[in-house]
């Protein structure tokens, strides 16, 4: 009885000689203006992974561009996370990969790798280079897979705007292997769901419900979806106005490729968007509902064009309530 009586006493002064270590910079919390405070664990740390290179294509001028992805995630995850890939847009002409920020980390905060990528733009590369390269990042997500902790069976993608046309495209084309093109062909490219944010779909309409010289200006030759399908002439060789070439269009078109194994879409726009016309994701919910594919459509009372509302909790829980499903 001595022996552990003597041995539970050093286990107790061992950790009582440790306690006072780790609380020794403290001599007291009795001061002025001082609070002792329990935080409360609500949300999980993050990490970001900046900077990978996930292709390298070719554009106008270059014989190889570094196309970039970053990936944010929940920091030390226990098994492989459910995963998104955002399409930043930027009117076909930009792909600025820090847009949306705030609608990303709450995402992230809720479970989910999010990774955002860079693209090739107009008019250094026109349709559809845009979809290979982020069919190409959905690839090197799978390749990487444990590298990054990305869980291979549970891969959606989300744009917004320009993005969210191309995340249609990727969505509608899960099973086209003529967009698969670069690097990890022996992976898939297909995604499990797709989010829409204020996409164009039919890109001949987007100036829809527009004055008549905003809708002429959408047609002209060097607006940005003209360019997007048409080129430019001296360095496409092909170039005009969305109207010029009816089949150029219609590839275009996430419609167009629209069948019953479409993946689930979350639709989202707002009704006082003035940038791309709010029927250009009606037309896409209603053909994917005709088509018999799980699709939901959100209207935004006041919205515009990724403006205030758009970096709203009302909005970002609605995607996770959405991804949640679909991918946990």
């Amino acid at each position: 009885m001595r022996k552990i009586s003597k041995f539970l006493g050093a286990l107790f002064f061992t950790f009582f000689t440790l306690s006072q270590l780790i609380a020794g910079s403290l001599k007291s919390i009795d001061h002025k203006n001082t609070h002792l405070i329990d935080v409360d664990i609500k949300r999980p740390q993050l990490t970001v992974l900046s900077n990978l290179v996930y292709s390298q294509p070719q554009i106008y001028g270059y014989e190889n561009t570094s196309l970039q992805m970053d990936i944010m995630m929940p920091k030390d995850a226990k098994k492989p996370l459910p995963t998104l890939l955002f399409i930043p847009g930027g009117a076909f002409v930009s792909a600025n990969i820090n847009k949306n920020f705030q609608l990303k980390v709450d995402i992230a905060e809720a479970g989910f790798a999010v990774a955002s990528i860079s693209y090739r733009v107009v008019p250094s590369a026109i349709f559809p280079s845009q979809i290979e390269d982020a069919k190409s990042a959905v690839r090197f997500l799978r390749a990487n897979a444990k590298r990054f902790n990305i869980d291979t069976e549970n891969i959606a993608v989300m744009g917004s705007s320009a993005g969210g046309f191309f995340s249609a495209m990727v969505g509608v084309t899960n099973d086209k292997k003529e967009f698969d093109k670069g690097e990890n062909l022996n992976y898939s490219s297909s995604v499990k769901a797709v989010v829409d944010l204020f996409g164009p779909s039919d890109l001949t309409q987007i100036g829809y419900g527009s004055p008549k010289f905003i809708q002429n200006l959408h047609y002209d030759s060097s607006s940005p979806e003209s360019v997007l399908v048409n080129g430019m002439a001296l360095i496409q060789r092909t170039s005009g106005g969305i109207l010029t070439n009816p089949e150029r269009a219609a590839k275009a078109n996430p419609i167009n490729y629209i069948t019953n194994k479409t993946p689930p879409f979350l639709v989202m726009v707002g009704d006082a968007d003035t940038r791309v016309a709010a029927n250009q994701s009606e037309l896409l919910h209603d053909a994917l509902i005709e088509k018999g594919v799980d699709s939901t459509f959100y209207i935004l009372k006041g919205a515009g064009h990724g403006d205030l509302p758009w970096a709203q909790t009302d909005v970002s829980n609605i995607i996770i309530e959405f991804l949640n499903k679909k991918l946990k």
